[in-house]
């Protein structure tokens, strides 16, 4: 159960004084109300389904496909299947936690990334999901693919080598800012972050720091320069609590 979650706060996005219809989630009724999909009443109900591409600021995208469930029988992703009444819904199987397990190792395979070296900013969602996972290896052989780092911009870094192609950057800059920033380019192994700018690079585009696109990424891809090693240890996001217990948000996510 989760007893602080802090993306409760901006789940919701139906009309509240609607009374709210029930399914079944892991043999227990969840309330939903119109509009909501499944991961959002979860997370509204205090279940935790692990997820990384989505965000309750933006459309849910299902491209991680961490957040899988299974329902009536049928395997999909929680973040883009509506919730409907009489639902039954299961989301912490065995099978399903060690595809989870899977996807998150390929994840870590298929990029660089180095954790005990990548302590940035120490809110790293995906190192957080690993541990929560148990992840103790990568199962996978590294593909070591060569990605760019982007340093121009005064302000904010994009590090290719992290980035987990979720699009939240994109969605964020799309729908919250007002801008197209970014957009995903390639195939598989070979798919990379484009910026959108006279010359390709973040010094040119029109990003700003304050933008949402520029703090919504998930595992550090997008970093501010100012911001390094700014927490103490001890009292970043996920020191205290797992992801489990607080949720993919950060605390200032909740607005």
């Amino acid at each position: 159960m989760i007893t602080h979650n802090t993306e409760h706060a901006t789940a919701t996005r139906s009309n509240p004084k609607q009374a709210p219809s029930e399914f079944t989630l892991n043999g227990k009724p969840t309330p939903f109300s119109p509009g909501q999909s499944i991961l959002e009443a979860a997370i509204n109900n205090g279940t935790y389904i692990p997820h990384l591409c989505f965000n309750p600021k933006v459309t849910a995208h299902g491209s991680c496909r961490l957040c899988i469930v299974n329902v009536n029988g049928r395997t999909l992703s929680a973040c883009t299947t509506p919730a409907e009444p009489g639902l039954k819904v299961d989301s912490n199987t065995d099978t399903l936690q060690q595809q989870r397990l899977r996807i998150t190792q390929m994840l870590f395979t298929e990029g660089n990334h180095y954790c005990p070296t990548c302590e940035w900013s120490g809110n790293c969602q995906l190192q957080a999901v690993a541990y929560d996972l148990g992840m103790t290896n990568n199962h996978y052989p590294m593909q070591y693919p060569k990605r760019t780092l982007d340093t121009s911009h005064p302000h904010i870094l994009l590090d290719q080598d992290r980035c987990i192609h979720c699009g939240l950057c994109e969605r964020a800059g799309r729908e919250l800012d007002n801008k197209h920033l970014f957009s995903l380019s390639g195939r598989g192994i070979h798919s990379y972050l484009t910026i959108t700018s006279d010359d390709g690079s973040l010094k040119t585009s029109t990003i700003d720091a304050k933008d949402n696109a520029a703090h919504i990424c998930p595992v550090g891809a997008l970093l501010l320069k100012d911001d390094a090693y700014h927490t103490p240890i001890g009292q970043r996001l996920y020191d205290t609590d797992a992801i489990s217990v607080i949720g993919n948000c950060r605390p200032e996510d909740q607005s």
